[in-house]
């Protein structure tokens, strides 16, 4: 079994707003300029695994969105292959909580964040209003850290120990830091290590094998690879490349006296049950079945 915590679709890299698609170009970052985030080219990419999540996206900062509705839209296309996470920025207009509610509705299982995208620090009042109710409602929370920083992204609220205060009031919501909190990567493996909530996922690194080496070996030294999800990072890599990549970190290694991440370890990220890990619910909007009345 492999779960693709970490994919995407969008109509354009602009629905991320100007700054960041600006950012992409400069950056030369494929597919910034064709159509390979579309849902035949995800459902093409998905067949090695057998669950992938569809993350969403929100920052009024940047101007940007991918939509509760579009997202719940392209789960509804393969409701028993994928699943959704609503993307909320608690700066928006409509509030955190409401937000939240109306991706419920739509039958979303979980919520991501970019406080660097979006411009706000992890505990301002209102982001603490939605994690105290995603808590509630059991949505584990997938923390952007960003990589991929448009000039006016705020840098300094995306560093993963500022959510050790939020982990510590709600210890019942589950977190996953996005690239081990890259480029803080040793301070996400730190908070892993203090919280057993909170995890991480790979996806940055499938097509960076030396950092995801350095991570995964951090990890494992650590004893937090238990924390660790399989995400490819779709479309920028499909899960078969980034399988690939993950069962061939030792090689950079090879003939030198460095140490060297336990395979096991490494299929144990790649076949790890995330669905069940985070306690996601495959069918949200399912009704309970009737009970026959007892004689």
């Amino acid at each position: 079994m492999t779960i693709d915590l970490h994919t995407r679709l969008w109509t354009s890299t602009e629905q991320f707003g100007m700054p960041i698609a600006q950012q992409m170009r400069r950056r030369k970052i494929d597919p910034w300029d064709d159509h390979s985030a579309d849902f035949d080219d995800h459902t093409q990419a998905m067949t090695p695994v057998e669950t992938a999540i569809v993350l969403g996206f929100e920052s009024t900062l940047m101007g940007g969105s991918i939509p509760h509705q579009q997202v719940a839209g392209y789960v509804s296309k393969a409701p028993d292959r994928l699943m959704g996470f609503a993307g909320i920025d608690p700066l928006a207009k409509i509030h955190p909580t409401r937000s939240l509610e109306n991706a419920l509705e739509l039958g979303l299982v979980g919520v991501t964040i970019n406080p660097a995208a979006a411009g706000f620090h992890p505990t301002d009042t209102r982001a603490m209003a939605l994690f105290e109710a995603c808590e509630h409602h059991k949505m584990p929370v997938l923390v952007e850290c960003g990589t991929i920083m448009a000039r006016d992204a705020r840098m300094e609220f995306a560093r993963p120990f500022l959510l050790d205060e939020v982990v510590r009031d709600f210890p019942d919501l589950k977190i996953v830091l996005g690239s081990f909190g890259d480029p803080w990567v040793n301070e996400g493996i730190a908070l892993l290590a203090k919280h057993p909530n909170v995890y991480a996922d790979l996806s940055g690194f499938t097509n960076r094998p030396w950092q995801l080496f350095q991570a995964l070996l951090t990890a494992h030294q650590l004893g937090t690879m238990s924390q660790v999800f399989f995400g490819s990072n779709f479309p920028f890599v499909t899960p078969e490349q980034a399988i690939k990549t993950i069962y061939s970190v030792n090689t950079l290694t090879q003939g030198t006296h460095m140490p060297s991440v336990p395979r096991e370890q490494l299929r144990n990220v790649v076949e790890r049950d995330t669905i069940q890990v985070l306690g996601l619910n495959r069918n949200p909007l399912a009704k309970p079945t009737p009970q026959e009345p007892t004689a």
